[in-house]
């Protein structure tokens, strides 16, 4: 395969098909390798607000997600000092017009369906399934990049390699070894169930996050609200890599019984019958994202803390920034490639990082007890709901 246009990309995750997608629409021929046999669902829900719903609607994804998605009336914060709603941030149609673009809550799957759906239709983009990236090597012509197909290798020429492989990135491991996940000490159960599970005031399309000591509850319709996806995040010094461990549910309910959780919160806890696991690991901020004509995109360069709910988010901005920053190098032998990319970090590292720490913060916030609650609970309906919108204009306003 020529080297000329063509850029292969570790990973096909949300990330990696959507930078497959917006390279694609800038005339770049793309390869993408995914070492699983087939694409799963990994992981259950994910909130999109406009900064990356806007990407999905400009590439064509909005009729595929269509009765999938769900745009949510409001975000309801609730405490657990209290018992209920603190204060009710109003969604729907009306801030879908006033931002251009919708607020999502979408099953994982139902979305990487949608844009895998999408990859399939375009004469551009290749998708090798059951093929693992294994090195790189770089020459006057570009890159070589090495893929192996259970005991085959192969090797072909590529402008640049993008790896959105993910926290654990084979990618990321080769160009920056020394560069390791940390373990947060918080570990994320996540279960889903029949909407019609629970009383409809609890059911409904919107997004609940209850604040706790030392935890937090988050759930929301998926799957056209026929589902509620939930995550309960809690302390805990278990961090085996992985998204999926099987969990006791028992032992959540042990942990939200204390008199200190309400019976709305217990009862959404118990209705769940199957619960996974995974430990919440980062990336510390500052890390290089690039090497000649190899860069890093997603929770590859930037894990973070979900506690902002920008982690898919951020994903797909880099994705639509990383296009257009490879479309402007102007060079078709690959000479610009470096320096495009090297754009694309500086472009996207700052407001990367001011994620990051409103996500650390958010979970600070979200676990506080006793009369740092009350005085955070006061604090936020002091604020109330229009001020606390504007307070997130910041991330959702974001364009390319």
């Amino acid at each position: 395969m020529a080297a000329s246009r063509t850029v292969f990309i570790a990973g096909a995750g949300i990330g990696g098909l959507t930078a497959s997608l917006a390279l694609a629409a800038k005339g770049f021929r793309v390869v993408i390798l995914e070492k699983a046999e087939r694409l799963e669902e990994v992981g259950a829900g994910l909130q999109l607000s406009p900064n990356a719903s806007r990407i999905l609607v400009d590439l064509g994804v909005k009729d595929a997600l269509a009765g999938r998605a769900v745009t949510p009336d409001a975000i309801s914060l609730m405490s657990a000092r209290s018992g209920g709603e603190v204060i009710r941030l109003p969604l729907g149609e009306a801030a879908t017009t006033a931002a251009g673009a919708p607020y999502w809550v979408v099953h994982r799957a139902d979305l990487q369906a949608a844009l895998q759906a999408k990859v399939g239709q375009h004469h551009d983009i290749e998708l090798r399934l059951g093929c693992q990236f294994e090195d790189t090597a770089t020459h006057a012509k570009g890159l070589t990049v090495v893929q192996r197909f259970g005991t085959t290798r192969q090797q072909d020429l590529a402008l640049a390699l993008i790896g959105a492989d993910g926290i654990w990135s084979t990618v990321r491991q080769h160009l920056f070894p020394d560069i390791q996940p940390r373990f947060s000490g918080l570990i994320a159960w996540r279960g889903t169930l029949e909407a019609t599970q629970l009383p409809r005031e609890y059911a409904s399309r919107r997004v609940q996050i209850w604040m706790g000591p030392h935890a937090h509850l988050v759930a929301y319709p998926i799957a056209g609200a026929r589902q509620i996806n939930m995550v309960a995040v809690v302390p805990g010094t278990w961090n085996r890599p992985g998204w999926s461990a099987p969990a006791d549910g028992n032992e959540l309910k042990n942990i939200f019984a204390s008199p200190t959780w309400p019976g709305p919160a217990r009862m959404m806890i118990g209705a769940v019958d199957n619960w996974k696991k995974f430990a919440l690991f980062t990336l510390p901020e500052g890390n290089e994202w690039t090497k000649g004509a190899i860069a890093l995109l997603g929770d590859a360069a930037h894990a973070m803390l979900p506690f902002a709910a920008q982690g898919a988010g951020m994903a797909i901005e880099d994705a639509a920034v990383l296009a257009k920053c490879l479309s402007e190098a102007g060079s078709e032998n690959g000479a610009g490639i470096p320096a495009a990319l090297h754009r694309y970090a500086q472009a996207r590292r700052a407001r990367v990082a001011r994620v990051q720490r409103t996500a650390r913060r958010n979970g600070t916030i979200y676990h506080l007890e006793g009369p740092m609650a009350l005085a955070r609970d006061l604090a936020i309906k002091a604020m109330g709901a229009r001020q606390m919108l504007a307070r997130q204009d910041w991330i959702y306003d974001w364009r390319v």
